[in-house]
């Protein structure tokens, strides 16, 4: 039986009232105004650019509100479209701004500055028209007399006849004059089908429409065309996009009748129906019937991404327009709920598929966009994660600029944004003198700057570490006996101490790839593992060559009794396969940044000596290869699947300082949460719609 989720059964859509048109004769699109106003349309359609906003000189003619009405264009009795006519209102908008001497002494105006005040204006007014698959920009040239230009007054309209469109399809109508002086106005309207006119005997495309039914059974939402069987009809899915076109999804042509059937998970908002008869110069009917689903919400949420787009730009993608707004915040790695920062990104919907700028002046990894509703926030995401390395313990500071260059400096705290020389018992206001003199002395990173104020990142290391100095004098004092055990066992004590050195190779085999090596270097580092890996040291794998770094880094860490990690993949393993053939390959022939391939002759003499075990640790993610794809050579060391063996990884790495296995799987759990955003971007096919597909049966 079917779900009573939504039954809609409609001959290309319903109308309960039904409407009589006026009819206009001939294919040509004219232009009329107001009485007093003189207009003239441009021959041709024109580019549909609004271009950005600029300031009105002095009084400007622009478009105040928008009108429609519905008329049919016939070219015979029974050979009618359906058109779209515009009214655009229009005002003048702004002043003459009077020159200061003259108000205030009195100064008779110039007749050379008083002759435009008394001109008539002209406007080129903009219309652009949506309704898939068409879209039309046309261009009205608009003038008023002198008589009429009183500033904030309404001065008439223009009428523009007219836009053909299709029968039950939603159109969009944006105004706007170039140059544009403001934001452009917009209108969206549904268009009524065939049974909310009387035109069955006017548009052939009436006159034998197919019924389409669509509903809900389990899982699956069925669409089903009931036409006559000899009967070829055309049928397209697409995505209704705001801006920009519709963008096709799913198309046949097929011979009725028939059964279309689409998984609930394929159900976005803007998931439009338009279904045409095969014939030449067909009118195409659309519906959209899941804009208000609530299961189609969701999905739209599923399918947004956040993705950063180098060097300070981001962009939400999406299938359709997203009721949201987006603002920057300021994640501290204690884990807290992210701070929103000043300055805050455009408070507007946000515009998805379309790159962004950030109003930053450099980047940092504590930075993050929220996407959220109205009601919660829905994504966040600290895009720079991946590239600039882990969150980092600094204090972000807030300077506020006034009138009289009067400046002051707060402290983002969990509790607020605290004044640097306040009395509060907070780390901000104890340190408020010494982060002064930084910001004066240059040591902290400035990520934001204009009249109103500025954002610095100060690093708190050194404050940190003279707070422990502190803290060891006072337990060194207090217990000599045991500093004279502690420096018996030093060698002991310096390896529980520290945290364990891993150097992490692998091959760069694409910019996916790469973003997963350095999620897993983020994580590994706040083990804590001191890793290092050349995602982080760009500057001095250029300066001294990959080999020169190899070494270099390969004797400290192994000097310190640390452990390097073999990272296989696809292309770690065909290096491998191929030094192992031939062992004069030259190690520069991959990359100046490509470590991997500059240590294979380092490292293959350790393992084809016994020299790798308790040195060396293999490791590969699952989706990625199999067991059996990592050389034979390389087995002699323990090689990990990842991430279902990270406990076991987790363990190895750290080695004796390795905690309670209790605690080993919490850590384990934790860099696989850290994993699973960037594993789920390497392994997604392109394109938002991934995986979705509509199935289409025969039903007779």
């Amino acid at each position: 039986m079917p779900v009573p989720w939504f039954f809609l059964s409609l001959a290309l859509g319903r109308n309960p009232v039904v409407l009589s048109l006026e009819r206009v004769v001939g294919p040509q699109d004219t232009a009329r105004c107001s009485p007093g106003l003189s207009c003239h349309l441009w021959d041709g359609d024109v580019l549909c650019l609004p271009g950005s906003l600029v300031s009105a000189p002095g009084p400007v003619l622009v478009p105040t509100g928008l009108q429609t009405e519905l008329v049919l264009r016939c070219y015979k009795d029974t050979d009618c479209d359906l058109c779209v006519r515009v009214d655009v209102h229009l005002a003048v908008h702004g002043y003459w701004e009077e020159p200061e001497d003259e108000e205030k002494f009195g100064i008779a105006e110039d007749p050379a500055i008083e002759e435009p005040r008394n001109a008539s204006l002209q406007a080129h007014v903009v219309l652009s028209f949506q309704a898939y698959p068409t879209a039309r920009c046309v261009l009205l040239e608009v003038q008023v007399p002198a008589a009429l230009v009183q500033p904030g007054q309404s001065v008439g309209s223009v009428v523009f006849e007219c836009f053909e469109a299709a029968l039950g399809a939603e159109v969009r109508i944006w105004s706007y004059t170039q140059p544009r002086y403001q934001k452009e106005l917009n209108l969206t309207q549904q268009l009524p089908d065939c049974r909310g006119l009387e035109v069955r005997d006017s548009i052939q495309s009436c006159w034998a429409l197919p019924v389409l039914n669509v509903s809900a059974h389990g899982n699956d939402v069925h669409l089903v065309v009931d036409i006559p069987e000899d009967q070829r009809f055309g049928l397209s899915l697409y995505w209704n996009q705001v801006p920009g076109p519709a963008k096709p999804w799913w198309h046949r042509n097929l011979t009725g009748p028939q059964t279309i059937t689409l998984n609930h998970t394929d159900l976005v908002p803007c998931l439009c129906i338009q279904v045409w008869r095969l014939e030449p110069d067909s009118v195409r009917t659309s519906i959209c019937p899941f804009r208000e689903d609530p299961r189609a919400h969701r999905n739209l949420w599923r399918a947004a991404r956040l993705q950063l787009l180098p060097p300070r730009a981001w962009r939400l993608d999406a299938p359709c327009s997203l009721p949201a707004e987006a603002t920057l915040c300021w994640q501290a790695p204690d884990g807290g709920p992210c701070q929103p920062l000043v300055p805050p990104l455009p408070r507007e919907n946000v515009t998805v598929n379309k790159a962004l700028e950030f109003p930053l002046l450099k980047g940092h990894p504590n930075i993050c966009v929220q996407v959220s509703t109205w009601e919660k926030q829905e994504l966040q995401e600290c895009l720079w994660a991946d590239s600039l390395g882990p969150l980092k313990d600094d204090m972000l500071l807030v300077e506020t600029r006034g009138p009289q260059d009067n400046r002051s400096l707060c402290a983002l705290e969990p509790s607020g944004c605290t004044p640097l020389f306040s009395r509060a018992s907070t780390r901000a206001a104890r340190l408020g003198g010494p982060l002064l003199q930084d910001v004066q002395s240059g040591q902290c990173l400035q990520l934001w700057d204009d009249d109103l104020g500025a954002l610095w990142a100060c690093p708190m290391e050194k404050y940190i570490h003279r707070r422990w100095a502190l803290v060891w004098m006072a337990c060194l004092l207090l217990a000599a006996v045991l500093f004279l055990l502690l420096l018996l066992k030093k060698n002991h004590v310096k390896a529980a101490a520290r945290s364990r050195a891993a150097l992490l190779l692998y091959s760069a085999d694409d910019a996916g790839f790469e973003r997963l090596v350095g999620a897993l270097a983020s994580a590994l580092f706040q083990l804590p593992l001191r890793v290092a890996v050349d995602l982080w040291s760009r500057r001095e794998l250029s300066a001294q060559g990959p080999l020169a770094w190899f070494h270099a880094q390969r004797r400290q860490t192994l000097q310190e009794g640390g452990v390097v990690i073999l990272l296989f993949s696809p292309g770690a393993v065909a290096l491998c396969r191929e030094w192992l053939q031939d062992a004069t390959s030259a190690p520069g022939a991959h990359g100046p940044h490509d470590a991997f391939a500059a240590s294979l002759s380092c490292l293959l003499p350790d393992f084809l000596q016994g020299r790798a075990p308790g040195r060396y640790v293999g490791a590969y993610f699952d989706r990625l290869l199999s067991p059996d794809a990592v050389p034979a050579l390389f087995r002699s060391v323990p090689v990990f699947s990842l991430p279902s063996q990270l406990p076991e990884f987790l363990g190895t790495l750290q080695g004796p300082a390795a905690p309670h296995p209790w605690r080993l799987a919490e850590r384990a759990e934790q860099v696989s949460r850290a994993l699973q955003p960037a594993l789920d971007s390497c392994f997604r096919a392109p394109g938002t719609g991934r995986g979705m597909g509509p199935e289409a049966e025969d039903r007779t």
